[in-house]
């Protein structure tokens, strides 16, 4: 994934605007966290995708590697979606009556439940190339991934146009931070964090490390975590085409 350097913030919005990114809908709420978490799991994506392909069947040592490694992105991106599922959606659907209101939250929930499968059958491939699998089971794999990441590509645009803009409409500030608390960042153990905060800053512009929620002592923090998060990186997908990694 060639680096690049976007725009801090979407013009006239204020809001954080990552490359890939669909949309930054305008509004009172500093949504930034979700846009750098829909960032790292496109990254992720493109990443898993090439390396499903590019990893030698009989390199077990690397696919034992990668199944750990698909473990953080599938944990993180459980964790997510069981926030959005529990939390945010049913929110919105208090707080924004309506048809249309009502056709995108339940676009929302429809849609995790498709990417839910791939997830598993992704975690199934990983965890079989690790201790043994062939050529079949890595077809089936690199299928898999590709089409998890064209849903989920979709799946991140949709929310960014339609349910951020809902977000903006009829939610707060304090509900934001509510709901981080409560159904977001309650999921994480202490020991999740480091893992998780590097996971996030890995590869990040520095104009938009600066605009991460947390204040400077976290992305002090960040930053170090990600040069380590770095480091695994390039052994966990080092088969991957340095054009293809961030």
């Amino acid at each position: 994934m060639p680096a690049s350097s976007p725009p801090a913030t979407a013009p006239h919005t204020g809001q954080l605007l990552l490359t890939g990114q669909a949309a930054a809908p305008p509004g009172p709420v500093d949504v930034a966290g979700m846009y750098l978490m829909h960032r790292a799991f496109r990254r992720d994506l493109d990443l898993f995708a090439a390396a499903t392909t590019a990893t030698p069947i009989e390199d077990r040592q690397c696919w034992t590697r990668l199944s750990r490694r698909w473990q953080l992105f599938s944990s993180t991106l459980h964790k997510h979606h069981l926030g959005e599922d529990t939390g945010l959606w049913p929110l919105l659907l208090e707080r924004a009556r309506g048809a249309e209101a009502g056709a995108v939250l339940a676009a929302m929930s429809a849609e995790h439940k498709h990417i839910d499968p791939l997830l598993h059958a992704c975690d199934t491939g990983f965890a079989t190339l690790a201790r043994a699998g062939d050529a079949q089971v890595r077809r089936d794999l690199a299928g898999h991934t590709a089409e998890l990441r064209d849903l989920l590509l979709a799946h991140l645009a949709h929310e960014e146009r339609d349910a951020m803009t809902l977000v903006q409409a009829h939610l707060t500030q304090h509900d934001w931070e509510r709901l981080d608390k409560e159904h977001f960042g309650a999921q994480y153990s202490p020991r999740d964090i480091p893992a998780v905060l590097g996971w996030i800053l890995h590869g990040l512009p520095p104009h938009a490390v600066r605009l991460m929620p947390g204040g400077p002592v976290l992305r002090a923090a960040g930053r170090v975590l990600a040069r380590r998060f770095a480091r695994a990186e390039r052994r966990t997908f080092h088969h991957v085409s340095p054009a293809d990694r961030p």
